[in-house]
């Protein structure tokens, strides 16, 4: 009898154990998908103070841990990045149509850029066409709205951490800033795909359009530092002078403002 009771205890005992394993890897599991969640939702939250960078001193600011709100997203060089958010509602003031082709005839919202870049574009696009390089934009300026609904809904195709390899949270688009365009051939051929890298048009691009004041924003082999998939046809205007800084030095944005690595 008393061995009975014994193994009867030790019985009880074990199956204790097991289910209060069980319970342990789901609270586990559900605390994951908990924190997912909460990860997706406070993207957009300001953490500690605004950063206010003037364009005099940006080289000289180092990045925290934190994310950060830009203090003067008007800056032509204002560093826009996983780490670095432009103002929630931030919409550039000097937003107009550029007087260049696009693969889309609709009069839309990602046809703007800011009036300074758009003027650039204009050049960029005159002079590739002396080249016998025709090309056509796909898609500039872009709003946070509208940048919220792109990236719900990569998520929802590909899963929120591969969705961060090639999209941005919303607030952290360059698009937002009015300076970035995607740009492809004028067939539209290849837009914003990785079979354009082997395009005449990305190679034009990527040699001459630091002449025009716009660098490769996402370049090859720079995936560590800004946080992004190689994109040829992603391009930024920061103006002349420092484009041909950037490309010369074989510079990313943040390296030639002394800002990285970000946030993966």
């Amino acid at each position: 009898m008393k061995y009975l009771v014994l193994s009867i205890m030790i019985s009880l005992l074990l199956s204790f154990n097991s289910c209060f394993s069980k319970n342990n890897n789901y609270n586990d599991s559900s605390a994951k998908k908990e924190n997912h969640q909460i990860n997706i939702e406070n993207a957009n939250i300001k953490k500690n103070a605004t950063l206010d960078i003037p364009e005099n001193v940006m080289n000289k600011t180092k990045q925290s841990n934190a994310i950060r709100t830009v203090s003067h997203p008007d800056v032509m060089t204002v560093l826009v990045n996983k780490k670095y958010f432009l103002p929630k509602n931030y919409v550039p003031k000097d937003l107009v149509y550029p007087n260049v082709s696009f693969i889309f005839k609709e009069k839309l919202e990602k046809r703007k850029m800011r009036k300074e870049a758009a003027i650039a574009l204009k050049k960029l696009f005159a002079g590739a066409q002396k080249d016998h390089i025709y090309l056509s934009g796909v898609s500039g300026y872009r709003s946070y709205a509208t940048q919220k609904v792109l990236f719900n809904r990569y998520v929802k195709e590909d899963g929120y951490v591969n969705a961060r390899k090639y999209s941005a949270l919303p607030g952290s688009s360059e698009h937002q800033s009015g300076l970035a365009i995607d740009v492809s051939s004028s067939t539209g051929k290849c837009a914003a795909t990785s079979c354009f890298a082997n395009t005449k048009e990305a190679k034009w691009l990527d040699k001459n359009s630091s002449n025009y004041g716009f660098i490769i924003r996402y370049p090859k082999g720079k995936e560590q530092i800004t946080g992004y998939k190689y994109e040829p046809w992603h391009i930024r205007y920061v103006g002349v002078t420092t484009a041909k800084q950037i490309k010369k030095r074989n510079l990313t944005l943040e390296e030639y403002l002394n800002v990285y690595p970000v946030s993966k």
